[in-house]
């Protein structure tokens, strides 16, 4: 069975109405990028850290997996499947994908402040409490703080995510620049061999000697031409 590994960004949570960076009048827009999603944020301002992502959660609970979630999910019927995304919602788990790496977290957690990646402090929060308050500590005795690879951090599963990459038979990338790193550098592990499919609206800036084929339609849509193109190409 043929490895596919699929690499999303923001673009495809945002057909579900996931707030980007760049959305007019989303989440973000009331809130400093360097007061939220940085330690030093987070070392400033601790209460206003956990009221932002306390209202990320509650908009998470109010959206749904998009179309191309659910192809994406779907590809496990013929393929030995990897998602490695840099969003950290579930929707790719609640569209049924079973193999799934966060790079940049996962909102539904929190952990220690003190030993973040620690496994023994990461634990998954209840759909029916998902507000954190100051004071509610880790059980190292530190306060509770999202399980989230701020700025500045490193990124605990980019090695698993290259060795992923370079087991690749058809590597997919849909909604993202490629110019947010270390999740850009990713395509360099992909094999010569090994097609890459890149799936967005936009023009994409990509240095790479790698050829690809740029669909350029938005996740959903660009996924369904995506699965008519692998059953031509008998890939």
């Amino acid at each position: 069975m043929k490895k596919v590994i699929v690499l999303t960004g923001a673009g495809i949570s945002a057909e579900s109405g996931i707030s980007t960076f760049r959305d007019n009048g989303g989440l973000w827009e009331q809130y400093d990028v360097e007061q939220v999603c940085t330690p030093e944020g987070w070392q400033k301002d601790p209460a206003l850290v956990t009221e932002f992502y306390n209202l990320r959660r509650k908009q998470l609970l109010q959206v749904k997996p998009c179309k191309a979630h659910q192809l994406v999910a779907q590809l496990e019927k013929d393929y030995e499947v990897a998602v490695i995304t840099q969003n950290v919602d579930n929707l790719h788990e609640q569209a049924g994908s079973t193999n799934v790496i966060h790079l940049h977290g996962e909102l539904m957690k929190v952990t220690s402040s003190l030993q973040p990646n620690n496994p023994k402090y990461i634990r998954t929060l209840d759909t029916d409490h998902l507000e954190v308050k100051i004071d509610d500590l880790s059980a190292d005795g530190s306060q509770l703080r999202p399980f989230i690879v701020w700025f500045g951090e490193p990124v605990p599963q980019i090695e698993m995510a290259a060795e992923m990459s370079a087991l690749a038979d058809i590597y997919i990338i849909i909604g993202t620049s490629l110019n947010v790193y270390p999740a850009a550098g990713l395509t360099q592990f992909v094999p010569d061999e090994c097609p890459i499919y890149l799936i967005d609206p936009k023009p994409v800036k990509w240095n790479s000697n790698h050829r690809f084929t740029h669909i350029m339609k938005g996740a959903s849509e660009g996924m369904e031409e995506l699965i008519q193109l692998l059953k031509s190409n008998n890939l």
